[in-house]
């Protein structure tokens, strides 16, 4: 009998360990997933041209200067994301109306 409890026993450590450990592998995942490439804005986007979205803020007609995504705070550096534009990568140097400056 001792080695069916000292089983049962390692069976519900194991179980135990394996459902907490499941949080922190989920996180992993969706960690990776959003570190992939995102497919660049493309310039006929209603919602980039209602923002009058550019990829190049120089040519921005109302951009303060120096803005631009780099220096915005809805911009996300590691996959060239943005808040505004879900699923789609913005040019750093690129511009919107939506800018808000990075705190």
């Amino acid at each position: 009998m001792k080695s069916q409890d000292n089983s049962r026993r390692q069976f519900l450590i194991r179980g135990l360990v394996s459902v907490a450990a499941l949080p922190f592998a989920g996180a992993m995942l969706s960690a990776t997933a959003s570190a992939q490439a995102l497919k660049p804005l493309p310039a006929t986007n209603p919602q980039a041209v209602a923002l009058k979205y550019v990829a190049d803020a120089k040519k921005a007609v109302g951009a303060k200067p120096g803005s631009n995504c780099a220096n915005c705070a809805l911009f996300q550096p590691a996959t060239k994301g943005c808040g505004i534009f879900a699923g789609f990568a913005v040019a750093p140097a690129g511009w919107c109306s939506a800018w808000a400056k990075k705190a």
